[in-house]
């Protein structure tokens, strides 16, 4: 008997790839290493590499598969499919040289030992590729799940050896130019972890989206985990902050989450099925059934289990990182025993996409030719893109664009956001730079050109065009246009003394744009988070009880009324109390864009929606005024202390109070809108220190200034500025709204009428001479001056002014952060800052 042939799970490594294949050398590396610091891994034994060639050498099949795949053209897919079932089926009638066979079933006696008779067992491919760089076999080979009994032991071990020759893996060898014969397969015989009635899923060590490397993301389904793997399900999603996971784990006080609670963010996903035991014959033991309704609504993991996932994962991440000497993310796969309640990891391997990525570079865009231009209008972004246009003119046509395309509307609102998302450039005819196309496209890196007046007439569906947002016009150009596109290296950007801030408002792209050269985030925007998140008026939810009560009497029924409170059973599935549901929505979200930039600050505004944009909401008609001119109305400040506001208010506090208290994201503060006199600041600020959230204690602030929360106010009316000094003994600093501002002070709607949007704008010297002023007025009582309206963003030469004038930091779009970070160091050097 040749020693190779068998290997304890436990006795083998990541240094024995060749022998046992990559998943069995991780699961003996865990074994080895990770089990003895607390991580479950299921046992088990392997069946070698060279117990493979044996079998094939000593039953003569090798010279038989040989045969059967010369001169096999892969393009021909009848005769594909017909040679592999043959060389499938030779395999599987095989019979194991004695010796094989005898030490298979001795190493499943022994598991017998160890558990109990008949133990249920994964049977798992592993493939090994000896001199092969580049390949990659994920997905290909077979699993085989609850076997029991030697025999079907047996039977699932050649089985799996079999699907060395599915017809996919076949075509993969034959098209990578691979030898058949140079690959040979493992067989990994583990342990079952019961998770038919329990659940399991995949976790990576990072976000996948962006690779941010201070991320654990877990997902997960009820029963099996194949259907997890194979994209068959929609699973539960969570997020977990590894800093303070870490902190939580280091101080040992995973059983008392009231002090820190890391979890960031929370998706229910459908979990419309799953994969359970079925009680057949054969090596196919499974079936897929419909999960119950609870099962669909309710969590797979409590905090606890995703905590201590979380921790494994960093464990394992750890473990690599250190054996390989350079940071190698995971990509890891757990279950839950539905019988022990325990949690296991039954795989890892490392994540290769993000791993060897460089973060340090930026695109720059660069129009080659000139082109014919058909319209006009405010830039948004800083690309140039080339498409064929969609004009859609109503959002109940959404379903006409397709990926890719050019949307060309008349203006967006929260219900075109699903095509927003898959276009690749956005065009409107109304609408200014703060309009929603705009903070959309701005958030989605999407190139954008807003206020157009006649591109839907101009632009023609199917026809090929150029936008480019590079210049502070946009464009739309005839035909597909060439263009350059530049890296820059951040590492090499010069770091002005003026801080260089970032606006957010999608926490979604909040770990992408946080690789930018940033001193943290100037503006951060609860109203997105608002709309898309939650989507719900908070008015409803305070009162849900009440209005379900009273549309089950006759007389108060209301049946569009019925309607929206259905509509909001099925938002806020997975939460019992259904104002939990607003806190912890806009908590995940803001705590996405804290733990990005952590531990840099971040400004948090508090919602700043317009009567007109709350009634958008659902259920807002029902609470919301109709106001001739939202802009100047019922909004910022003006509505936190007001009665029919106050307790939806407070929902908010509750938010940033879970976010700073509970996840330990003590980086976020908050900003104060539009507020129109220092007697609303101080009622406002009240409001906030009687919440508990900051300490109205000279003492406690002064000892630790650092933590206590700092409370901002927007400098965005002449207000602010001409009782500058009454504004700043209630508030920690002021942060320059730009664009109300200038509204303000010269009269221009700044989402109004083209016919006199073209009269002035941000630069007008009036606006000019109130920035200098405020600015003054800060630094004269050393408080926090910044400023994160649109100009700075789209005129560099207002960028200029401001540095001249002695701003304290400066917020910009993510887009043109490298562009105005240059032209403030080039202005910092001239005034030998």
């Amino acid at each position: 008997m040749n020693k190779n042939f068998i290997k304890n799970l436990k006795s083998v490594g990541i240094e024995d790839v060749v022998e046992v294949g990559g998943k069995n050398a991780s699961l003996g590396e865990m074994l080895k290493h990770l089990v003895p610091k607390g991580v479950n891994v299921p046992g088990g034994f392997v069946v070698t590499a060279s117990a493979y060639k044996y079998f094939l050498e000593e039953t003569g099949l090798k010279n038989f598969i040989k045969e059967t795949l010369k001169g096999l053209n892969t393009k021909n897919l009848s005769d594909l499919a017909h040679r592999g079932k043959t060389v499938r089926e030779r395999i599987e009638m095989g019979e194991f040289p004695e010796d094989l066979k005898n030490n298979i079933i001795k190493s499943y006696r022994a598991l017998e030992k160890e558990y109990y008779k008949n133990v249920d067992v994964a049977v798992r491919s592993s493939a090994t590729a000896e001199d092969l760089p580049g390949a990659s076999f994920a997905g290909e080979h077979e699993t085989y799940l609850n076997i029991t009994g030697a025999d079907e032991v047996l039977k699932a071990v050649k089985s799996a050896m079999a699907s060395l020759f599915t017809n996919r893996a076949i075509s993969y060898r034959a098209d990578k130019g691979f030898d058949h014969f140079k690959i040979a397969l493992s067989v990994g015989v583990q342990k079952m972890v019961r998770s038919d009635t329990g659940c399991s899923g995949v976790i990576f060590s990072l976000d996948t989206e962006s690779g941010f490397k201070d991320m654990v993301l877990i997902n997960g389904a009820w029963g099996l985990g194949e259907m997890i793997v194979q994209g068959e399900v929609t699973p539960d999603e969570f997020l977990v902050f590894k800093p303070k996971l870490k902190e939580l784990f280091k101080k040992k006080s995973i059983f008392n989450l009231r002090k820190l609670n890391p979890i960031i963010d929370k998706k229910m996903g459908g979990k419309s099925q799953k994969m359970t035991y079925s009680h057949g014959t054969g090596i196919k033991n499974t079936k897929i059934i419909d999960t119950t309704e609870k099962e669909r609504e309710s969590w797979i993991l409590n905090d606890k289990e995703i905590l201590q996932l979380a921790n494994w994962a960093v464990l394992i991440e750890d473990h690599y990182s250190k054996k390989r000497d350079k940071w190698t993310p995971m990509d890891i796969e757990w279950a839950k025993d539905g019988k022990t309640k325990k949690l296991f990891i039954v795989q890892a391997r490392p994540e290769t996409i993000h791993a060897e990525r460089d973060f340090s570079k930026v695109k720059e865009y660069i129009l080659k030719e000139k082109g014919k231009a058909i319209s006009k209008g405010t830039s948004v972004g800083n690309k140039i893109v080339t498409g064929k246009a969609r004009v859609i003119m109503d959002a109940k046509n959404i379903k006409q664009f397709k990926t890719g395309e050019i949307l060309v509307t008349d203006m967006t609102d929260p219900d075109w956001e699903p095509i927003m998302k898959i276009a690749s450039a956005i065009v409107t005819d109304k609408g200014g730079r703060t309009s929603h196309a705009a903070i959309v496209s701005r958030e989605l890196g999407i190139p954008c050109v807003v206020g157009t007046e006649n591109a839907t007439n101009k632009i023609e569906t199917g026809k090929t065009i150029t936008v480019d947002t590079t210049g502070a016009e946009g464009i739309i150009y005839e035909g597909a246009l060439k263009f350059n596109t530049i890296e820059h290296n951040i590492k090499k950007l010069p770091k002005p003394k003026t801080k260089i801030m970032m606006n957010i408002a999608t926490p979604d792209t909040a770990f992408e744009k946080s690789f930018l050269p940033n001193d943290g985030v100037g503006l951060a925007r609860e109203e997105f988070i608002i709309a898309s998140n939650i989507g719900i008026h908070p008015n409803v939810l305070i009162n849900y009880e009440k209005i379900k009560l009273a549309i089950k009497n006759p007389r108060t029924h209301n049946p569009k009324i019925e309607r929206i409170l259905h509509e909001i059973d099925k938002k806020t599935v997975g939460h019992k109390n259904r104002i939990d549901f607003y806190v912890d929505k806009l908590a995940y979200g803001i705590a996405k864009i804290a733990a990005a930039f952590y531990p840099k600050p971040i400004i948090l505004r508090f919602s700043d929606f317009k009567t007109n944009e709350y009634r958008t909401l659902l259920g807002g008609e029902l609470y919301e005024p109709q106001e001739e001119n939202p802009m100047i109305g019922w909004r910022g400040a003006s509505r936190y202390y007001h009665p029919d506001f106050k307790d939806a208010f407070i929902l908010e506090l509750k938010a940033v109070k879970k976010v700073r208290e509970e996840m330990g994201l003590d980086n976020v503060q908050v900003m104060v809108p539009f507020c129109r006199t220092p007697e609303e600041g101080k009622k406002v600020v009240e409001i906030i220190e009687k919440f508990g959230l900051r300490k109205n204690n000279k003492i406690f602030r002064q000892a630790r200034d650092d933590k206590n929360l700092k409370i901002f106010v927007m400098c965005e009316i002449p207000s602010n500025v001409i009782l500058a000094d009454r504004f700043l003994d209630i508030f920690d600093g002021m942060s320059i709204g730009s664009n109300d501002l200038t509204q303000l002070t010269v009269g221009i709607d700044r989402d109004g009428n083209e016919k006199i949007k073209e009269i002035t704008n941000e630069k007008d010297e009036s606006v000019k001479n109130l920035i200098t002023e405020v600015i003054k007025k800060c630094r004269t009582r050393k408080k926090y001056i910044g400023i994160c309206g649109q100009a700075s963003s789209d005129y560099p030469d207002f960028a200029e002014f401001l540095v001249e004038a002695g701003i304290g930091s400066i917020s910009l779009n993510p887009d043109t952060v490298v562009k105005t970070t240059l032209v403030i160091a080039k202005k910092e050097k001239k005034l030998n800052k």
